[in-house]
């Protein structure tokens, strides 16, 4: 897969398969083209070249909504939270695409497609220990907070993939512990894939079963954290030409 902005190449003929179940790390430096990935995967972006497959169909020229559809949700490093709704509404934001229009139950004003939704919720409330802040607004929640938040709306699309863009980053390292424990809680409890980029080396370690490593748009390694780390590109890549 390619991707070009006029004259800067973001992705260079980057290719990658995950298996369903694994957790996978992306890493790399400022710039190397992580997040472009993720654009192109979820429909924000549309590669110049190549193709992108999940479950055996092509994802190209699908806008991000067809995306979500097809079971594939992501979280952003620049927080897209509605901060001046209550943190049970953005949950609920995360529903829509579930949502069933029944006109009968319009007419007669009934709630139970509201409150199915809710409960399911209120399960991922629980889950990421939310309760404490389920009716602020997200935006006055601590930051940390937030991130669950963000999270937690990415789960309530009940996605079959998700996109984590670096996940612990702004995070203490007491919040970068707790994270990592739903992360893997997440993998098992909702049998979600997943896929995450991260700058902090050990956090992505403590996670990945395997790792892949961009630079300048193209991919530089690709194996267990132990073998990428110990690759002399990724070095170079990381702490310059003087590794």
């Amino acid at each position: 897969m390619s991707l070009s902005f006029g004259g800067i190449r973001a992705l260079r003929g980057v290719s990658l398969a995950v298996r369903e179940g694994e957790t996978l790390a992306v890493i790399g430096p400022n710039g190397s083209g992580k997040t472009s990935l993720f654009n192109c995967i979820s429909g924000a972006y549309q590669p110049g070249a190549g193709d992108i497959s999940f479950d055996g169909a092509s994802l190209l020229r699908l806008s991000p909504d067809r995306v979500a559809r097809r079971g594939i949700a992501r979280t952003f490093q620049n927080l897209r939270l509605f901060l001046g709704m209550p943190v049970m509404e953005n949950l609920l934001v995360g529903r829509h695409l579930h949502f069933r229009r029944n006109l009968l139950s319009a007419a007669l004003r009934l709630r139970r497609e509201e409150i199915r939704h809710r409960d399911r919720c209120e399960e991922i409330i629980e889950f990421l220990d939310l309760e404490p802040y389920r009716k602020l607004r997200a935006g006055d929640c601590p930051y940390g907070v937030q991130k669950r938040v963000e999270l937690g709306r990415a789960l309530a699309l009940e996605p079959r993939l998700l996109l984590l863009d670096e996940p612990a980053s702004g995070l203490t390292g007491e919040e970068k512990e707790e994270v990592a424990y739903w992360l893997h809680e997440v993998r098992g409890r909702f049998g979600v894939t997943l896929v995450f980029v991260e700058h902090d080396l050990r956090f992505a370690s403590r996670l990945a079963a395997r790792m892949i490593a961009l630079d300048r748009g193209e991919k530089i390694a690709e194996g267990t954290p132990e073998e990428v780390q110990r690759r002399p590109e990724v070095e170079r890549a990381y702490l310059g030409d003087a590794a």
